[in-house]
């Protein structure tokens, strides 16, 4: 028996639409707050490096040069800002699809909801990678200082 995906539909009933407009009124305010923070983290990141800057001194040094701090902020709001994009992007093309009832609108929702997803998986895959390589690291430093 062959079945063709092509001619199968998904209805949605009056309570999935209450619902997947629900979600998209909380992915819209989740969105909008991921946008300030991004915005909060490049201001930190450009009030820290002209305040380390403007207040150098040779005795106390931070380790890193203060452009290359700035720099370190920039990528974070950068690899924050990707997903908060996307999940932006999931509620406004919902909320034309609720609107309109439009298939196509609905089909671009669900693809920017899984490259959230999968954004965040992989983010997710090498910050826990960096972890057991830090502590990989540490327990054979640990081992190498023992007496």
């Amino acid at each position: 028996m062959e079945t063709n995906t092509e001619n199968r539909k998904l209805e949605l009933d009056q309570e999935s639409t209450r619902n997947l407009d629900a979600t998209r009124k909380w992915t819209m305010f989740l969105a909008i707050l991921g946008f300030i923070v991004v915005g909060f983290i490049l201001i930190t990141g450009l009030v820290a490096g002209t305040f380390f800057s403007v207040f150098k001194s040779d005795e106390v040094g931070l380790g890193i040069p203060e452009s290359l701090m700035v720099l370190l902020f920039v990528i974070i709001a950068a690899i924050y800002f990707l997903p908060v994009f996307f999940l932006f992007r999931f509620s406004r093309e919902t909320a034309k699809a609720l609107k309109s009832s439009g298939q196509e609108e609905m089909r671009k929702a669900f693809r920017n909801l899984r490259a959230y997803f999968t954004y965040i998986g992989i983010l997710a895959i090498i910050v826990i990678s960096i972890y057991i390589a830090a502590l990989l690291i540490a327990g054979t430093t640990v081992a190498f200082l023992k007496p």
